[in-house]
């Protein structure tokens, strides 16, 4: 039996149940009886212990679960009579016996209601819907990172099959250099500063600037002694902001040979015949793909901007507390698949809780517009969707079975699809103000609600 319904503030609500203690006794009782068929004691064959020491071993715990279920049943019972959408589980806590009825046990079940949630004015909410071009320039600079990540090296000065790197055989931004380095702060050598066999680009920024300006010009087998000062946030605290003087020497030297763009570069692409033009259509259908997503996802967080501000409603705590643990797990997790330690680091769920609650509203919010605008996912858009994730890989059949053979991977989907589902409804309802972005722009942009 629950009392009525007590508001104690906007979302956070209170029921009193009370439990009549016969039914307990009646309830334990029974399943004593279930537990003495297999209990154990000691002389005694299972099944054949006196129900008084089955009582004194088990009766506490058993007695434990018939209330939990009796008082969990009840509050179910009472929030289905009341119509409440209840937000999280209930704090339950057992009231004093001065306070039950005789007979009675008491609990008080304080807990947090979902709000109700009104859609503001879509006509006046302001979005941003962003463009984005892929022209032969993002093509040209694609095809570069391609051939730079195919380079391969020959020793400079030494003929080969590529030539031998041209008569300036001095180290130069490009080069791959091998140096044996050793450095001393106030004429005692540190560690981590001594190494034999050293490799390094010049110009990719590996070493600090006064490192990589000293070597360039050398010749294999010249030295040069520099001084350089470590920056103050320098991650060896033990030479951070200090001035140490180096003595380097160049063993190797070898020049970057970078493949021609020609019908071998595009066979190394994966374009069998080589062809050139067939090549750049498929980098730029990569690389519009790449586009299109960023720039969904750059338009959806200013339809989830615009619908915060014209929605206003309390959030339940009890949900932000959730997420925010979900946030922080998730984020331990994935600082430890990076290798990092992070067993006693402590992630305090305050560092979640402006996010979670970002979450948690939005969630809410799409609900209702979901709900209220039958902007559910159907079965086609969801297919649509994973094939479109599918024509990335090699063996689409493949992508399209690892997905609708796991409800979990398919509910992912969905999500997404009723998100776009949103988007595109908010889109159509408000003033949308369209912005042309440059490639370089949008690729250096991608944060995502």
């Amino acid at each position: 039996m629950a009392t009525a319904v007590e508001t104690l503030g906007k979302l956070e609500r209170r029921l009193t149940i009370t439990v009549p203690l016969a039914d307990v006794r009646v309830e334990v009782e029974k399943r004593l009886k279930v537990r003495a068929r297999t209990a154990k004691a000691p002389g005694f064959r299972p099944g054949k212990v006196p129900m008084k020491m089955v009582a004194a071993q088990y009766g506490y715990q058993v007695e434990t679960e018939v209330l939990n279920d009796k008082v969990g049943r009840a509050f179910s019972e009472a929030a289905n009579e009341n119509k409440l959408r209840v937000a999280g589980y209930p704090n339950i806590a057992p009231k004093t016996s001065a306070e039950s009825q005789e007979g009675h046990v008491a609990f008080d079940a304080t807990f947090e209601v979902y709000p109700d949630v009104t859609i503001g004015d879509l006509a006046g909410a302001e979005v941003t819907q962003v463009k984005t071009v892929v022209s032969d320039v993002e093509i040209d600079k694609t095809v570069d990172i391609l051939r730079k990540q195919r380079v391969h090296f020959h020793v400079k000065g030494q003929a080969g099959e590529h030539g031998d790197g041209g008569a300036d055989v001095s180290a130069q931004t490009g080069d791959r250099a091998t140096v044996d380095f050793v450095g001393s702060i106030d004429g005692v050598e540190f560690p981590g500063g001594k190494a034999d066999g050293f490799v390094f680009v010049l110009g990719e920024g590996r070493m600090l600037p006064e490192f990589e300006a000293a070597t360039l010009g050398l010749k294999v087998a010249e030295s040069k002694t520099f001084s350089m000062t470590f920056p103050a946030d320098y991650h060896g605290k033990d030479v951070a902001g200090k001035t140490a003087e180096f003595t380097i020497k160049l063993t190797n030297l070898e020049w970057a040979h970078l493949p021609e763009v020609d019908a071998e570069f595009a066979k190394m692409l994966g374009v069998e015949d080589g062809d050139m033009a067939k090549m750049r259509a498929d980098i730029k259908e990569n690389l519009e793909r790449e586009v299109g997503g960023r720039v969904k996802a750059q338009t959806k967080n200013s339809v989830m901007d615009a619908l915060l501000k014209i929605c206003e409603f309390d959030v339940p705590k009890v949900l932000i507390t959730q997420d925010s643990e979900r946030l922080s797990e998730m984020t331990r997790q994935d600082m430890a698949q990076r290798g990092m330690n992070v067993k006693d680091v402590p992630f305090p769920l305050e560092m979640f809780a402006a996010q979670a609650e970002r979450r948690v509203r939005l969630g809410l919010i799409l609900a209702e517009m979901v709900k209220a605008n039958g902007l559910k996912a159907t079965f086609e858009q969801v297919e649509a969707q994973v094939a479109d994730f599918a024509k990335s890989y090699e063996d689409p059949k493949q992508v399209m079975r690892y997905y609708f053979n796991d409800r979990n991977r398919l509910a992912e989907v969905e999500a997404l699809v009723l998100e776009e589902n949103v988007v595109n409804y908010v889109l159509g309802q408000s003033k949308v103000t369209e912005k042309v972005i440059s490639f370089d722009e949008l690729m250096g942009n991608n944060n995502q609600a």
